[in-house]
């Protein structure tokens, strides 16, 4: 038969591999390089990536070994890596250009050149401000609001909602404690959440507790079967996790909001981030944080 090319080009790898190599390459935490490079990546059917985190390459010394382990994977499997950087520091950029034999995209080369030219300035190429504390307001409204979300998780507390943003509301695993959480973290909102249980739901009004802050309520909903897989996999072959009781719970939730004129949200094909930012623009709520 024909040799095997001893490199796997973009153009083979649909039919020739399952998986492609993806290094996310930051000067700090990598978290802005892994959120851009992802949804990039959403839109290539068909291949999976493997992806793999390099954060707090300031150094050319950790440089050279996040370059060596980015070339050892072009070496052993014979495919190029992806490698997406959000580094500001011109030396360090200029020796992973250099040495770095994978596919390197730089996002801020495609846009400091043209803002630089647009704002008649030049980039301050300053690392790590993206996520570092320079803003110490933003950083404490950050912090505040997770430790509210935290405080205030599965209705462990009713006293601080008077000064809640929102309050999620629904049954066991539709996904109220990440979406407070990412709500916090990402928009600084003081997110409060509340399950309702079955003997909420059997006497088909809000809870006494959440009646004060009817304003306030934002409900969570999914589809059944999705819920059955949930809870499953959390509690197998319980009467909690059965098929009759996700669909009782979700009809007679979704009745309740409807009769209480609660806002609510069917989250089965939505990821946190859709849900979270959904909710921000329904009920109206500004963010604290944008950065």
């Amino acid at each position: 038969g024909l040799p095997l090319p001893s490199v796997i080009t973009s153009v083979q790898v649909n039919r020739q591999i399952h998986q492609r190599p993806f290094f996310f390459v930051p000067d700090v935490t990598a978290t802005t390089a892994e959120t851009l490079g992802r949804s990039m990546m959403t839109q290539f059917d068909g291949i999976e990536f493997s992806f793999t985190r390099l954060p707090f390459l300031d150094t050319p010394e950790k440089m050279s070994e996040a370059i060596e382990r980015i070339n050892t994977v072009l070496e052993d499997e014979r495919v190029r890596p992806i490698v997406f950087s959000t580094l500001v520091n011109a030396e360090l950029l200029e020796q992973l250009r250099r040495e770095c034999k994978g596919l390197l995209l730089d996002f801020f080369d495609a846009f400091n050149a043209p803002l630089e030219a647009e704002l008649g300035i030049k980039a301050a190429h300053v690392m790590g401000r993206s996520h570092g504390i320079g803003n110490f307001a933003n950083y404490m409204a950050r912090i505040e609001a997770l430790n509210y979300a935290l405080n205030n998780d599965d209705g462990v507390s009713t006293k601080n909602y008077p000064t809640a943003d929102i309050v999620l509301i629904g049954v066991s695993r539709t996904g109220k404690t990440p979406t407070s959480l990412f709500l916090a973290l990402q928009f600084g909102i003081h997110a409060a959440n509340y399950p309702l249980t079955d003997d909420d739901l059997h006497s088909r009004q809000l809870p006494k507790p959440l009646q004060p802050f009817s304003d306030k309520l934002f409900g969570l909903t999914i589809d059944p079967d999705r819920l059955q897989q949930i809870r499953s996999e959390r509690r197998p072959n319980s009467r909690y996790a059965t098929s009759t009781q996700c669909q009782l719970e979700v009809d007679a939730v979704e009745s309740l909001y409807r009769a209480e004129g609660v806002r609510y949200l069917n989250t089965t094909n939505m990821s946190i981030e859709e849900i979270s930012t959904t909710i921000l623009q329904q009920a109206g709520l500004k963010r604290r944080l944008f950065a």
